[in-house]
């Protein structure tokens, strides 16, 4: 669970609570005059159905499901998949290619399985690496397919903001000559650009970061599977490969695992 993407939220929630209730000197009745039903059916509401012009159900329903990744991301540590080539690397130097097969029929991850099958049934390493290659970018657009989403409802937001503005702003200037309608349309007009000011920035937009960030980072994963695969495949000394994948990994990462 990433405690950050909840307290993000959670925070943010308080936050904005807070600020209202200190700008109306802590009356609890402040909040309920920025809670307003036909803004959030114009900005969320409004933002669903472009939505669902612009894409398929399928990927909007895709990039809904993307969610469980910001709240619950993946355990991805390319220091941890160095180790486990490593390990297979002197699995195969003292007993031989064949004997990863075995090894392979027991993993988790299937990525890495697949690889190590490919190697195993001696493929030729050029084709070995178009297959494992063609699989990392399709993955990549995988990715990228499910993070629009969220990056179209980033941009879709703030302008149904606008769309509910120009709504309230209608209905005051209709009601000119009655000086009780004026106040609650005007409100009704701000609330719901701050609605969509708030979509896009609190939650899409953030989503949409945590999504690509996460997406790198397991792409990352697997380019260390390939070369480290790879250079099994090759025969390369484990100590050989250990070094070059290191390469792979950040200053700070590289000395943790150098300590560990």
């Amino acid at each position: 669970m990433d405690i950050g993407s909840i307290l993000g939220l959670v925070l943010g929630l308080v936050f904005i609570v807070l600020s209202i209730l200190i700008s109306a000197n802590f009356d609890v009745l402040a909040v309920l005059r920025f809670v307003d039903a036909p803004s959030v059916m114009i900005v969320i509401g409004g933002s669903m159905c472009s939505l669902m012009i612009g894409y398929p159900m399928q990927r909007i329903i895709s990039g809904l499901k993307a969610l469980k990744k910001v709240f619950s991301p993946p355990d991805l540590d390319p220091s941890e998949a160095i180790t486990n080539i490593i390990n297979l690397a002197n699995l195969a130097r003292k007993e031989g290619i064949l004997a990863l097969e075995e090894t392979a029929r027991n993993m988790e991850d299937k990525f890495l399985q697949k690889g190590i099958m490919l190697i195993v049934d001696g493929t030729d390493p050029e084709l070995t690496r178009n297959i494992l290659e063609t699989e990392l970018s399709y993955l990549e657009m995988r990715h990228a397919s499910s993070r629009s989403v969220w990056d179209m409802a980033a941009a879709l937001s703030p302008a149904w903001g606008m769309v509910g503005t120009v709504v309230g702003l209608v209905n005051m200037l209709h009601n000119m000559d009655d000086p009780n309608a004026v106040g609650p349309a005007m409100a009704v007009a701000l609330i719901t650009t701050m609605y969509g000011s708030l979509m896009a920035n609190w939650v899409s937009i953030p989503f949409a970061n945590k999504l690509k960030m996460l997406g790198g980072d397991e792409v990352l994963m697997k380019s260390v599977l390939i070369e480290g695969m790879l250079s099994i495949q090759a025969g390369e000394n484990p100590r050989i490969i250990e070094e070059k994948l290191k390469s792979f990994l950040s200053p700070a990462m590289r000395q943790d695992k150098e300590e560990g």
